[in-house]
Formats: structure tokens, sequence, C-alpha cells
């Protein structure tokens, strides 16, 4: 399964995961991960990370995301994750509606499937740890630039996010192609 976090976010970088899981197996608390709270998403990442046949992170920064395109970047690093899957998968389930073989140049059989995190265990496992890897990025990166509130808004356009870019201008983790100013 493969899926992305930070699609919609002003700063940071996009972040895709790729879990391969044994046949039949299921993992309780495993939902989307934008349904359940922190707490819940962490610990069914211990579980995924203890069950899973394979599991890869991999990401595409904000100056990736700038010259691709964020549908791009997503792709790319959906690619690198099930790329640097052991083993290898054979066959991709991915979340959404997008997934161009020439544009990312992926060698597996794929399906893509519609709200996939909500319809299979191995979409909503990688839901998951990308979630939290970007997450807990976000919440490092805020050590650097605390006037941001990334460690509560990880990087998405809330109203404390805007009116420190007006205030402080952008950060190199912000991108650059997205709206960063509003009136």
């Amino acid at each position: 399964g493969l899926d992305e976090a930070g699609r919609g976010c002003l700063a940071g970088p996009v972040v895709a995961a790729a879990v391969i899981l044994p046949p039949q197996v299921e993992v309780e608390a495993i939902r989307d991960s934008k349904s359940i709270s922190e707490e819940r998403r962490l610990d069914a990442r211990r579980k995924i990370e203890e069950r899973a046949v394979a599991a890869a992170i991999a990401r595409c920064s904000p100056s990736e995301i700038d010259d691709l395109n964020i549908l791009r970047a997503a792709l790319k690093a959906m690619r690198r994750a099930a790329s640097d899957c052991r083993p290898p998968p054979d066959f991709v389930l991915v979340d959404g509606t997008q997934w161009d073989r020439d544009l990312v140049a992926a060698p597996w059989p794929h399906e893509t499937i519609v709200k996939g995190d909500a319809k299979s265990q191995s979409i909503a496992a990688a839901s998951i740890l990308a979630k939290t890897e970007r997450d807990a990025l976000m919440r490092r990166l805020h050590d650097e630039h605390p006037e941001y509130g990334w460690a509560s808004n990880v990087g998405y356009p809330t109203q404390q996010h805007y009116d420190a870019l007006r205030e402080h201008g952008a950060t190199p983790y912000h991108r650059q192609s997205f709206t960063l100013f509003r009136d």
C-alpha cells in the first residue's frame, strides 16, 4: 500500500510510505491517519512496524515540490518509498486516483483506490507511517522556527501560520510555489 502526507501544507516535505503486510493480517487501530488521535496513530505505527513484511518512507523536499508541482512530487515520493521496500512489492495499491507510470517510472502493476486508506489495511498503514513521520519532522523544525507554530499546525495553513508568514516572511522550508500570503 502507498500513501502520502502533507500535500496541503505550506511548509515541509511531502512524505510517502509504502507498507507490505502479510496476507490476511488485521492490525487493530489501523484507519486513515487523519481520522484517529495522535496517540492512536503512534500506537498503530508501532504495531505496523512489528507486523509489516516491509515498510519504507521517502520524501520530496519543498524545492522538489516547487520544481515538479505537488502531485508529481507526491507520486515521486511514493515511487521512492516503494523502491526502498525490501522485499520489493510485486503489486501496489495507491491511495487516490492518480498513478502515472510514465510520470514516476514505476515498474509495478498497480491499482488506484479512492479513499484507499479507508478500504485497504496496507494503504491505511502507509498513511499512518507517512503522517507520523512528517508530523515528527515538522515538530523538530519547530525548534528552528517556533514563530510558525509547526509544533501544532505541522505546516498546514492555519491563521497562526499565515500571520507568522506576514510578520517573518518565508523560510527555506516553505513551498514557494504555494500561496503563502493571503489578504
